[in-house]
């Protein structure tokens, strides 16, 4: 007598609950099909943007130890930073490019109007002008064209690149005193030796940062080729992730926390709302007629607008007229 043998129930579609009767149904609820990693609660990580405080040593320009400061400076969330950053070191890179760049497709090399020899009975192969691609003095195939390689990027966001990149780098940043009024003279021996004693190795890749370049210090220091000498104007993100060394200054490092702190956004905030509140409003008679003069300043016209408006005139059917406000003053020299 044959024994029937109860095999494992699947989980197949063919298992399915649909193919069995009611009281089969309740021993197959104890059946449930789950992945592994489903019973892991994913824990959401905020992605703020935080401050990174870092403790700076300040060195005088004879290499002694004189004090501590504080770099201040906003970065990004370690799961973005480095997203960011890239996209400003790119974005930096991209509008450099001139996009200058030409070559002459066969349609406009000059001549190759005439067919070089007969379509058969030559033996050679079918040309139809001597500037095909094909043949020396022709086209060129998919050559550059004048093209704009620059890209657009926020405000904000290339703010944040910089100051991640600047608080990256803080492990190898060290503060001097203000050396302007140190070097006499131009002298490159004089500033290497400025180096070594700040425990700077003239061999590596070193950037400054200075509120002011006297005279001397930058002819004193433009012959070290690893070396760049910067300032708030010139700061970019390129140098900052090329260079072994940061070098600030006091004044450069209160420039940093101000630039590139938390507090700036709230400073720039109120900035932008005094700016949308309006321009300059100015009643000025002429001819007996009060008019109205408005100047606009507007985010992509560089140039202001004076708006003339006739106070005197019906509601609703007043005459306006918008001059560039820079070829005004040419000729109104009391409006400017």
């Amino acid at each position: 007598m044959a024994t029937s043998v109860t095999t494992p129930p699947s989980l197949s579609f063919f298992y399915s609950s649909v193919f069995f009767t009611s009281s089969q149904r309740q021993n197959l609820k104890s059946l449930v099909a789950f992945k592994p990693n489903s019973l892991k609660t994913p824990t959401a990580r905020p992605l703020a943007i935080s401050s990174e405080l870092a403790t700076l040593p300040i060195l005088s320009f004879t290499g002694e130890k004189i004090g501590e400061t504080y770099l201040d400076v906003k970065a990004a969330p370690p799961e973005t930073a480095r997203a960011v950053v890239h996209r400003g070191i790119i974005t930096d890179l991209q509008n450099k490019r001139r996009g200058t760049a030409s070559t002459l497709t066969r349609a406009e090399v000059r001549g190759g109007g005439r067919k070089p020899y007969p379509q058969k009975k030559t033996g050679r192969a079918r040309q139809g002008s001597t500037r095909t691609p094909l043949r020396p003095g022709g086209g060129v195939v998919f050559g550059p064209k004048p093209r704009d390689w620059s890209i657009k990027i926020n405000k904000k966001e290339k703010r944040l690149a910089i100051s991640t990149a600047v608080a990256s780098a803080a492990v190898n940043t060290i503060v001097v005193e203000d050396f302007g009024d140190k070097f006499e003279k131009p002298k490159t021996k004089d500033f290497i030796e400025a180096l070594k004693r700040w425990g700077i190795d003239p061999k590596q890749k070193s950037m400054f940062l200075v509120m002011e370049l006297s005279e001397n210090v930058v002819l004193s220091s433009r012959n070290i080729g690893t070396l760049k000498m910067l300032t708030p104007r010139t700061l970019n993100l390129f140098d900052i992730l090329n260079a072994d060394k940061l070098v600030l200054t006091q004044d450069a490092v209160d420039y940093l926390n101000g630039r590139y702190g938390v507090d700036f956004e709230a400073e720039d905030e109120e900035g932008d709302e005094e700016e949308a509140g309006g321009g300059e409003v100015e009643l000025v008679e002429e001819d007996g007629m009060a008019l109205e003069l408005q100047r606009m300043r507007t985010l992509h016209q560089p140039s202001n607008i004076l708006e003339h408006r006739d106070a005197e005139s019906e509601a609703g059917f007043g005459r306006f007229q918008c001059i560039h406000f820079a070829a005004v003053n040419n000729f109104i020299p009391h409006l400017s």
